[in-house]
């Protein structure tokens, strides 16, 4: 086998992996959850998740990767053996199944776009909008043809490498992406009572306070920041010696939770200005924003820059779920790396297929009554990610805690290990289990 293949840069390492969590959960999930639950209430809970619990497991996660050098498979067994190994296997599984449905999400946000620049989208008749959405994910032709064209391009830039291919491709989509926000964001701030939507997602009410909603910003924290599917575990095992993981670590969390705060400045006063209800659901982003958009001077140019920003931020995120299986044949199988990112997509493109076709032709096809992409959905976010993020916290505070704490002294990082060994061993399990069980 080649040299392990390293981040040309601290910088390479840290867009990439910020860009594994700043998705369509950052950009298209996180602004109608936060309007669902209290907007600026939700916004502070949010934040203490991640910058506690999120942060530490992104650490946790990226050391083992880091200090076996291998991704999940590997590093688990390198690192302690036994039936560690299957931690990772589970997270393989999770991350292929989760690759599956998330392209299909990917194929909509290219399929918009497209439809942003011919100006089909722009109308405010949203009963039309939505006739139109549920027509083409219906319509099983175009919806595997753009899930098709979405997986091509992830695997062209995975075939590249980590320098060439994810570093290079993330130096670029990034800042891309934080400049299309804010050129937006920019634009919906001069709107009529778009103030109203700043308030309401910067102004805490306390009194919407309760269980359910402090269990949804834990496990969208989770969620957002890729915990419990290798990902991290991966990015980490190319971290050259010379980086310190907790500064990286500290900047891929402020990343994403910059990401999150400013698609809510873009979202929620723009549904403000327009008097629509900050909780209408997954529906604001190919339905409302449409409509919001055909109502603004040069609409269109916005409608095309807010669905760039969909795709790009999509394909960060799919980069990053392709990656870890990619080094999963290579470090366990010894498989060159064309070869295995060409096996990984013929497998992701079939398995893609029931999820393309969920809200169409297989529409009636249940099971536990879920169709094929809500179930896919299911079991990778709610059973397959919190056991992940579970063992991989476990794996840390107990199983390898004498190795951490050597790797992160020799990183001069000794003020952190108490409050680092708190949370992997005893915190992160608990809140994990907690998030898990309600979603169960």
């Amino acid at each position: 086998m080649s040299k392990r293949a390293n981040w040309g840069s601290k910088i390479g390492l840290i867009l990439a992996a910020s860009g594994s969590a700043v998705g369509l959960g950052a950009i298209w999930k996180f602004p109608y959850v936060a309007g669902q639950n209290g907007g600026g209430v939700f916004l502070i809970i949010y934040l203490a998740c991640v910058l506690s619990i999120g942060i530490a497991m992104v650490l946790a996660e990226m050391s083992i990767g880091h200090m076996a050098k291998k991704s999940a498979t590997t590093a688990y067994r390198n690192l302690k053996g036994g039936l560690w190994p299957w931690a990772g296997r589970l997270s393989v599984v999770c991350v292929f199944i989760i690759l599956s449905f998330y392209c299909v999400v990917g194929g909509w946000s290219l399929a918009y776009l497209w439809r942003s620049i011919t100006g089909e989208i722009l109308t405010q008749d949203t009963k039309a909008l939505g006739n139109l959405f549920n027509s083409f994910i219906g319509d099983p032709v175009q919806s595997i043809a753009y899930t098709s064209a979405f997986l091509a391009a992830t695997v062209a830039i995975v075939m590249g490498g980590v320098q060439k291919g994810i570093e290079r491709t993330s130096k670029v989509l990034m800042p891309a992406l934080f400049i299309l926000l804010l050129i937006i964001i920019a634009r919906v701030l001069t709107l009529p009572n778009a103030i109203d939507g700043v308030m309401y997602f910067i102004t805490p009410d306390f009194s919407k306070i309760n269980g359910a909603m402090l269990i949804e910003a834990t496990g969208l924290a989770m969620f957002s920041l890729s915990i419990g599917c290798g990902t991290m575990i991966a990015y980490g095992s190319y971290v050259d010696s010379e980086t310190k993981l907790p500064g990286a670590t500290l900047w891929i969390s402020l990343l994403a939770v910059l990401a999150c705060i400013l698609a809510g400045l873009m979202v929620l006063p723009a549904v403000f200005a327009f008097g629509i209800d900050p909780s209408a659901g997954p529906g604001l982003t190919f339905i409302t924003m449409p409509a919001i958009f055909s109502q603004m001077p040069a609409g269109q140019f916005f409608a095309i820059a807010f669905f760039l920003l969909l795709v790009f931020a999509a394909v960060t995120s799919s980069v990053s779920l392709l990656e870890p299986i990619v080094a999963f044949l290579m470090d366990e199988f010894e498989v060159e790396r064309n070869k295995a990112t060409y096996s990984i997509f013929a497998a992701v493109f079939v398995m893609s297929i029931p999820a393309a076709l969920s809200f169409g032709v297989l529409a009636d096809f249940k099971l536990f009554g879920k169709n094929p992409f809500d179930l896919m959905d299911y079991v990778a976010s709610n059973i397959m990610m919190p056991a992940g993020g579970l063992l991989a916290a476990l794996f840390v505070g107990w199983a390898i805690w004498p190795r951490i704490q050597q790797s992160l002294t020799a990183q001069g990082s000794t003020a952190i290990l108490p409050a680092f060994r708190t949370i992997c061993a005893v915190i992160a399990p608990v809140v994990i289990s907690i998030v898990w069980i309600h979603n169960l």
